[in-house]
């Protein structure tokens, strides 16, 4: 734990945010930078223009090597910027020190004679917009998603294993009809599914176009050379080996329209509301003795009740998902907006991305530790379901229904509303309905434990 930590992130969280911290990182945008750069400076090499020489593997191999950060290296780079770094004075300007970087690290090699077509024809935006592009790819790729669909397939496991544990299902708070725990757990996991499919199908766009997106700087320096395209074989390189894609905003201003971005961060943050959603249904269960807890030993649940097992994974699940999506959804509203071809006030937001990931990516693993330590008192919820025989009345009255009887949704409300019923107080007003013998027979059958619906074959998936 970082004793100097700002951000629970940093600090208390820190130690589950490796991986994200490995692609959303400073380091991480640091080297994203350097990769943009040195993939343009390839591109530019194939092209065929004067003075450019095609770069050799060998020295392609030297351009992916230097994109490799040491501490040593992200401190120059820092310096660079901020301090000033041998006769390169500070600049003051975080792209322009990747370019100084690359000119120092090359000077050496046999790139030296090209080290002024790095960031040719290029603002700065285009080079932060591509390593913004990789940054969000990977993170959602190697991060999110992989602990989205490991808390579905956990999902999916307890609905199966519980698809036919009986449970009390309440509406408005009230005993309703009966339902089975693992029929309601699927429930979270197929709307989850949904929003897993949406991402993974998901592009994000990034802008190559030079100061306000027209290639002036191209054009005027080579009026032949097809730019667009040249920048399609630019963003085809920064794709080797994702699964999400990066694509081209045809059209653009200084900025990316970043359109991609919001549709991104609005499907994490349904997933979001998702979690909170069955965060908050499992507290309940958990309060009102449905699901257990396994206890640690030497654990401590409150410091003056010794008897308490909390439910602390749900809880941090749950505020740590709030924290999330109140950055997820600022990030929707603000970044596909920019005054004119652009303001800067989006820099300092972009920067807070991998927070937003990092407190999702927490509440995700707790909601993975929660559901790993829980269990379903099958007993219990047979014992309270049993209490509640009036759940059987929209069971009689839509059977009565289909026999043809009068009026029997107004006779099941006059004989249940309000009133605490037995089982053999319904089967008595049962006996005494003007119906068939049949249907007698079918409604004294019933009872809370068998009157289920489809609720096991839906947990199992058998619709699917």
């Amino acid at each position: 734990m970082e004793k100097s930590a700002l951000c629970p992130l940093d600090g208390r969280y820190g130690g589950r945010l490796g991986a994200l911290r490995r692609y959303m990182g400073e380091a991480a945008f640091s080297a994203s930078r350097l990769r943009a750069e040195c993939a343009w400076l390839e591109t530019l090499s194939s092209l065929k223009l004067p003075r450019l020489n095609p770069l050799t593997e060998t020295e392609k191999k030297l351009l992916a090597n230097v994109c490799n950060l040491s501490e040593t290296d992200l401190s120059v780079l820092r310096t660079i910027e901020f301090e000033g770094y041998k006769n390169i004075p500070a600049t003051k300007h975080d792209v322009k020190a990747v370019e100084y970087f690359l000119k120092l690290r090359l000077a050496k090699t046999t790139l030296a004679d090209r080290l002024e077509w790095f960031h040719f024809a290029l603002t700065s935006e285009d080079i932060n917009s591509a390593a913004y592009a990789m940054l969000l790819s990977d993170g959602l790729e190697k991060a999110l998603l992989p602990a989205l669909e490991n808390i579905y397939k956990e999902l999916v496991k307890l609905a199966r294993k519980e698809a036919y544990s009986v449970l009390l299902a309440r509406t408005h708070g009230q005993p309703a009809v009966p339902t089975t725990f693992g029929k309601e757990i699927r429930v979270f996991a197929e709307r989850l599914n949904r929003q897993i499919k949406q991402l993974k199908t998901r592009e994000v766009s990034c802008k190559f176009g030079g100061a306000v997106g027209n290639y002036n700087a191209h054009t005027v320096a080579f009026p032949k050379i097809n730019w667009p395209r040249a920048a399609q074989k630019f963003v085809a390189k920064l794709n080797q080996g994702r699964k999400i894609k990066i694509f081209l905003s045809p059209l653009s201003t200084q900025v990316d329209n970043r359109d991609s971005y919001a549709e991104i961060f609005d499907n994490i943050r349904r997933s979001n509301v998702i979690l909170l959603d069955f965060c908050q249904d499992m507290w309940r269960y958990i309060s009102g003795g449905l699901v257990r807890q396994k206890t640690a030993a030497g654990e401590v649940g409150s410091s003056t009740m010794p008897q308490k097992v909390n439910p602390i994974d749900f809880e941090n699940a749950e505020g740590n998902l709030q924290l999330a999506d109140a950055l997820f959804e600022l990030f929707s509203r603000k970044l596909p907006v920019s005054r004119l071809q652009r303001d800067l006030s989006d820099s300092t937001v972009l920067r807070n991305m991998g927070v937003a990931f990092g407190y999702a990516l927490t509440a995700y693993l707790s909601v993975l530790k929660g559901l790993s330590k829980i269990s379903f008192d099958r007993a219990f919820a047979r014992e309270e379901l049993n209490l509640h025989p009036e759940v059987l009345a929209e069971a009689v009255q839509t059977v009565l229904r289909a026999a043809g009887a009068e009026k029997p949704y107004e006779k099941l409300r006059d004989f249940t509303r309000g009133r605490s019923l037995t089982l053999a107080s319904l089967r008595e007003f049962i006996a005494g309905l003007d119906t068939d013998d049949l249907t007698k027979q079918k409604l004294t059958a019933l009872t809370p434990e068998n009157y289920l619906g489809l609720a096991a074959e839906l947990a199992e998936g058998k619709y699917d």
